[in-house]
C-alpha cells in the first residue's frame, strides 16, 4: 500500500470546456502538472513523427499530408497516444486492460494504482490515493470513493457499457506542492476525503446524481456569451500550438494541403 501523499488531500479537477484529458491526466499525477498547451505540444510531435514515419515507409496519404492533427481536434479531444506520451515523462506506462500483460488487473484491480477510461470524447481516471480508490471524473463536483470490493464491478460494468480502460504502472509522483501548485491550474482544487465526501452527498441531495451540470443549462445569456468566448479562445489556443507542426510540412505537403484547400473552398 502507497504511504499518506501531499497531506491526505485528493487533487480533483471539475470539466472545463472539453479538457478531460487534461484532468484525466493530472488526477492520475495527483496535482496540476499538464496543461492543454502542454498537451497540444505533444500532439504536435506526434503529428510530426507520424507524417515523417507514413513518409519514409511510402505510404504517405493524402488524409496524412494534410495539415489537421490526427492527435487533437480543435475543441480539445486528444488522442490516447499523447496521454502515453505525457505520462511517460513520469516514467508511467500505459497498458490496455485487455492486454495479457495486465492480467493480473483484470482478476484483482485492487493492487493497482490507477486506470484511465475512454469513451466517444470523455476521459476520466480511477485513483488508488492513500489507500483508498477514487472515482476523479471532471464531471464530478469532487472525487468519489469507491470501495475496493466494488471496484472490480465497477470496472467490468465500464467494460461492457463500451469503454476502453487503460492501466497505469509505474512510478507515480509521491507529492506535489499544495500552497506552490495550486495557483498554476484553475481547474483544479485540493480537498481533504471529508471535503470530498460532503460535496458528493450534497451533489446527490441536491441533483440526484454526482455529475456537474453544464453552465449552459442553468446560466444566463451572458454567462453563455462568456463561455463561447472561452471556447474560441480555447480552439484559438490549440491551433496556434499546432503551428509548428504544420510548418514542418515538406514543400510537396504543402502544395498538397493547398490542393485540398482549393477544392474545399469550391
Amino acid at each position: 500500500m502507497e504511504g499518506v501523499s501531499n497531506g491526505g488531500m485528493l487533487y480533483h479537477e471539475v470539466q472545463e470546456a472539453k479538457l478531460c484529458a487534461v484532468h484525466c491526466v493530472n488526477t492520475v499525477l495527483q496535482g496540476p502538472f499538464f496543461s492543454e498547451f502542454d498537451l497540444a505540444a505533444l500532439a504536435s510531435d506526434l503529428d510530426c513523427k507520424e507524417r515523417q514515419m507514413m513518409q519514409d515507409s511510402g505510404a504517405c496519404t493524402g488524409d496524412f499530408l494534410s495539415a489537421e492533427s490526427h492527435n487533437v481536434s480543435l475543441d480539445g479531444d486528444f488522442s490516447i497516444q499523447v496521454l502515453q506520451k505525457a505520462l511517460e515523462v513520469w516514467d508511467l506506462q500505459v497498458i490496455p486492460f485487455s492486454s495479457p500483460v495486465a492480467e493480473p488487473a483484470q482478476i484483482d484491480p485492487e493492487l493497482e494504482n490507477a486506470f484511465i477510461c475512454h469513451l466517444h470524447d470523455h476521459w476520466f481516471c480511477i485513483r488508488k490515493v492513500n489507500g483508498e480508490w477514487y472515482n476523479f471524473d471532471s464531471l464530478y463536483a469532487a472525487p468519489e470513493h469507491l470501495s475496493k470490493f466494488y471496484l472490480a464491478a465497477y470496472l467490468d460494468s465500464l467494460k461492457s457499457s463500451g469503454w476502453s480502460i487503460f492501466l497505469v504502472r509505474g512510478n507515480f509522483p509521491k507529492e506535489c506542492p499544495i500552497s506552490s501548485s495550486e495557483a498554476s491550474n484553475g481547474y483544479g482544487q485540493w480537498l481533504s476525503p471529508e471535503d470530498a465526501e460532503r460535496i458528493i452527498k450534497s451533489c446527490n441531495s441536491t441533483w440526484g446524481s454526482q455529475r456537474v451540470i453544464s453552465t449552459r443549462q442553468h446560466s444566463d445569456p451572458a454567462a453563455d456569451m462568456l463561455t463561447e468566448f472561452e471556447d474560441e479562445d480555447l480552439r484559438a489556443a490549440i491551433a496556434a500550438s499546432l503551428m509548428d507542426s504544420s510548418q514542418a510540412m515538406t514543400s510537396t505537403e504543402a502544395v498538397a494541403a493547398q490542393n485540398t484547400e482549393e477544392k474545399i473552398a469550391e
